[in-house]
């Protein structure tokens, strides 16, 4: 460690708005780098907060599969979506599992939180887990057609593991659920 590592070691000389559309904004900064060579910096502002559901029944989860187009192939994930600045998270978070599966719930608690991309985004995300589901009619928005799976935990934590789960907040979901779940682990262990 050098100095303290709360302080940044780059130093920004400026910055431009290069791109801005309803849910990202990107800016290039210029700046100094940490080795004291002039650079840039683009960042991905998302102006939502990223939320996710982790509907778990009788030791089951909810999976909604859809096209991801920057991606261009089919993806298996947990509900998920964006929550607006004057929006709250656990209200977001209920609005897509009822949007993307039909489901509603009783029981609501909050598993975790990270950024998600954190060395070009300032993404946030928080994720909770579902239970007491009860069932109604799917509502997806006109930019999706999504498909619902009812897997067991251990095939979904699987699926995450192997690589056919790829979506960090799904992999963050279901992995933060499996090691709640088994009694965590032993930090000193490692």
């Amino acid at each position: 460690m050098r100095g303290d590592e709360t302080q940044s070691p780059w130093r920004t000389l400026g910055s431009r708005n290069v791109y801005e559309n309803p849910w990202i904004s990107v800016r290039e900064d210029s700046v100094i780098r940490p080795d004291g060579e002039p650079g840039i910096y683009g960042v991905v502002h998302y102006k939502n907060t990223a939320v996710g559901v982790l509907p778990v029944e009788e030791d089951h989860v909810y999976l909604v599969g859809q096209y991801r187009y920057p991606l261009e192939r089919y993806s298996w994930e947990i509900p998920e979506g964006g929550c607006p600045k004057d929006e709250e998270p656990l209200r977001a978070a209920q609005r897509e599992l009822r949007e993307e599966t039909g489901l509603e719930a009783k029981n609501w608690r909050m598993l975790g939180e990270a950024y998600l991309s954190n060395s070009v985004a300032d993404e946030y995300a928080v994720w909770f887990l579902a239970t007491g589901l009860v069932p109604g009619e799917q509502r997806p928005e006109g930019t999706e057609v999504i498909g619902v799976r009812r897997v067991p935990v251990r095939e979904a934590v699987a699926m995450a593991m192997d690589g056919r789960i790829t979506d960090a907040l799904s992999a963050l979901a279901l992995t933060t659920y499996a090691l709640e779940r088994s009694g965590g682990y032993d930090v000193a262990a490692y």
